[in-house]
């Protein structure tokens, strides 16, 4: 079955006016430089299915593994976990830490823009690249390994390091 234009990749709140839940994804959105709630819902559903897949790992008695290695692998090359953690850490992650791993906030964390909103300019209109690749998905979430190969791209204006958008403080 193709997917449709309708269909979506998260879930929206059951209560839709709840003020403390407001207040918090206003904070989340601004400190992320999210383009709107929906972003914030993608990564809370995100981090939905890695708990439902580590409570279905942690309940099931068969011998599952290479499954449960497999899946804290993938989570642990997103740099979601750290190498310690186990399937137990899984379940008390929050959804920072899917967050923090946008190429978007990489971009700022690195010293590459002045504020999550310019990272976001600046992928968006095709100035970083990724491992000698232009990225323009602010939402792409970037392994670790690759996480050292996020730079500008040479042919952009802002490769320039005297150019007047660049963040002042550069690694």
């Amino acid at each position: 079955m193709a997917l449709g234009s309708n269909t979506k990749f998260y879930e929206t709140p059951n209560h839709p006016y709840q003020g403390e839940r407001i207040a918090d994804e206003s904070n989340l959105k601004g400190r992320y430089g999210l383009k709107n709630k929906e972003e914030l819902w993608r990564a809370q559903s995100e981090l939905r299915g890695y708990r439902r897949e580590a409570r279905k790992l942690l309940g099931s008695t068969e011998g599952t593994d290479l499954e449960a290695e497999e899946f804290l692998a993938r989570l642990k090359r997103y740099g979601i976990l750290n190498e310690q953690d186990s399937l137990d850490d899984v379940l008390s992650l929050d959804v920072t830490d899917v967050l923090e791993r946008r190429l978007q906030t990489v971009v700022y964390r690195k010293g590459y823009a002045n504020t999550p909103e310019q990272a976001r300019q600046f992928i968006v209109h095709g100035h970083i690249e990724l491992d000698d690749a232009r990225v323009t998905r602010p939402s792409m979430k970037v392994d670790v390994a690759v996480e050292s190969s996020v730079g500008f791209d040479e042919n952009s204006s802002l490769s320039d390091e005297l150019h007047p958008e660049r963040a002042e403080a550069q690694e």
